[in-house]
């Protein structure tokens, strides 16, 4: 596919445009928990009309929230700020909420409804279970993600232990390193998760990981997509938000992967031509919380300054689906 901007119509001769070949990853963006979360606010916004309040960004995409907001979604970062004695729905992000929130939403009679993505749901299962049985819990991740702060806020405080490089697994004493359970954020990288769980496995032989790993589908389809087109393109733009982990990872993994220039951008005026000016083959992708129609805008912004192919890179397909919380399923059912 070429993308070549109309030309007007002139005697004089016109400047071609250098060529450039887009290889663009696949799978990219969306994922099925965002998927799920957004429909989520959308659904609410249509059944019980605005005001619908969200605690923390629904998503970590700043288009995306904008959009939501300008339909009459109110995000707040704790349920202090929602109005006493409102019966608009509350709704809990894709990234989940310790226990304490859901546990304040019932003492004020809040109408929650929680689109925390289900496979972060599985990592607090999994974290809920080690520590009945008595394990201490290892939770491989990055300080103050909104994830990580849920899943350490299933269990009462000391319970889990939080390791973010592989110096902390290094020099990480348990209390008893026969009695040792792990989980892991979903939105690592999974060159350095392996690397630190590894590590764990081989200081402490009887540590228990979870049935089926915890970094999710998605990231691990998303990077995987990112090592194939890394080493074969002059630079590589993933588009997303600075504050979104996996866009964050995606972004290592070109590099790590031997891209000599890769960025992150949120939208295509963040571009910076100077860095992008001289290319012949850029591979894009988006992080899990990022619009395709934004994909599109910086393939649009390539096109005013270069003839444009596009070739699509696949690494995998997906067909994942989560239902929408029981409460927006049932009203939906009722139309």
């Amino acid at each position: 596919m070429a993308l070549q901007p109309e030309m007007p119509d002139s005697g004089k001769a016109v400047e071609r445009l250098p060529p450039l070949q887009v290889l663009l990853c696949s799978p990219r963006g969306f994922c099925a928990g965002v998927v799920r979360a957004i429909d989520s606010v959308e659904q609410a916004l249509k059944i019980y009309g605005p005001p619908v309040y969200v605690r923390h960004e629904i998503v970590h995409n700043r288009y995306v929230v904008e959009g939501l907001r300008a339909k009459g979604a109110i995000f707040v970062e704790e349920l202090s700020e929602v109005p006493e004695g409102t019966g608009a729905p509350v709704i809990f992000s894709a990234h989940g909420v310790p226990r304490s929130v859901p546990q304040e939403a019932g003492e004020r009679n809040l109408f929650a409804l929680d689109a925390t993505c289900p496979l972060v749901t599985k990592v607090h299962r999994e974290a809920e279970i080690h520590h009945k049985r008595g394990r201490e819990i290892v939770l491989i991740g990055h300080a103050g993600h909104p994830e990580v702060i849920g899943t350490m806020g299933q269990l009462p405080a000391g319970s889990v232990t939080l390791l973010e490089t592989l110096a902390d697994a290094e020099k990480f004493t348990p209390r008893e390193a026969t009695n040792l359970a792990y989980v892991t954020q979903t939105t690592l990288s999974v060159h350095d998760t392996a690397e630190m769980i590894d590590l764990l496995k081989k200081r402490f032989p009887a540590i228990v990981g979870p049935h089926k790993e915890d970094i999710c589908y998605a990231t691990t389809n998303r990077q995987e997509a990112v090592k194939r087109v890394a080493p074969i393109v002059d630079a590589m733009i993933v588009v997303g938000a600075p504050n979104s982990s996996n866009s964050q990872r995606l972004k290592e993994v070109a590099e790590r992967a031997g891209c000599p220039r890769a960025a992150l951008v949120q939208r295509a005026v963040d571009i910076d031509w100077n860095e992008f000016g001289a290319i012949a083959r850029l591979g894009i992708t988006a992080g899990a919380s990022a619009p395709e129609i934004l994909v599109e805008e910086i393939i649009g912004a390539f096109a005013q300054r270069y003839t444009v192919s596009v070739e699509t890179v696949s690494a995998a397909e997906e067909g994942v689906f989560f239902p929408l919380p029981r409460p927006l399923r049932e009203n939906q059912a009722a139309e």
